[in-house]
């Protein structure tokens, strides 16, 4: 089983055990529903990631495209443009940086700049991914999807024990990257991905699989609870509160200031 102390990722080193990282996000992509979260430049990018490492979040998440199903897919050319300027710039000053993609040729380019974790939302299956991964130092967020990205699902399976049957999934996936050489991981339900359907639905399932979140704990890998936007602000405290509970190592959050004071109210700032 993986040591679970301590996570490397690039020349950084993320401890584990008592302790749950915020993953504060910045979109990249003006596409983005999330507007309290889109820097519009590389400098406007770089003081917010500042300002959110000072409050206490340890990871920088960067997006250049729009995860939601609705929005355009750019080319990687496109997203690059958006993104290498703000990844080099948080590398020089010693950010964690991680890139939310789940084109290989973005997560290349990004990793040569200095970015060491790929936010993989592709679910760390295209081939090309994973040769990434496995050619650098780095850690890469494995993220349950029911499609080949975010702009490629439908209605989610809304079947019981949601958390085990995803972490049957993920399991296999995990032995079959360990013979690849990749086994830096923090796994990622999947929970804040967009899905056609019954919206009601599925916020019942994203509590249900946090609340049985032991099950990807198992698998013996950093867990990552993302927490979804909600157009209601306390229903996203309320997704905090419960990841705390139930002892998330990493949370991604968009509402970084009030996330990391619930982390710190619960005595679990790293």
């Amino acid at each position: 089983m993986t040591d679970m102390s301590s996570l490397h990722a690039g020349p950084h080193v993320l401890a584990f055990g008592s302790v749950t990282h915020v993953m504060a996000v910045i979109n990249l992509s003006p596409e983005s529903r999330n507007l309290h979260t889109i820097a519009p430049t590389p400098a406007a990018a770089m003081e917010i990631a500042h300002r959110h490492r000072d409050l206490g979040a340890t990871i920088i998440d960067l997006g250049g495209q729009s995860s939601h199903y609705d929005n355009p897919t750019i080319d990687p050319a496109q997203e690059l443009d958006r993104l290498l300027p703000v990844v080099a710039g948080l590398a020089d000053k010693n950010f964690v940086v991680s890139v939310d993609t789940w084109k290989p040729e973005v997560a290349a380019a990004c990793v040569k700049e200095g970015a060491v974790i790929i936010n993989d939302t592709g679910g760390l299956i295209d081939r090309d991914m994973i040769e990434v991964v496995a050619a650098n130092e780095v850690a890469a967020v494995m993220v349950y999807v029911e499609g080949k990205h975010p702009h490629d699902v439908g209605e989610i399976d809304y079947g019981p024990d949601k958390a085990k049957r995803t972490a049957d999934v993920l399991e296999e996936r995990i032995g079959r990257l360990a013979t690849l050489g990749v086994d830096r991981l923090i796994i990622d339900p999947g929970i804040a991905l967009n899905y056609r359907g019954d919206y009601a639905r599925y916020t019942q399932l994203q509590l249900d699989v946090i609340r049985q979140s032991q099950a990807l704990h198992d698998l013996g890998h950093p867990v990552l609870i993302p927490i979804p936007r909600k157009k209601e602000d306390h229903r996203a405290m309320a997704y905090i509160t419960l990841a705390l509970e139930y002892g998330a190592d990493v949370i991604r959050v968009h509402d970084v200031e009030e996330a990391c004071d619930l982390v710190r109210l619960f005595g679990r700032l790293p």
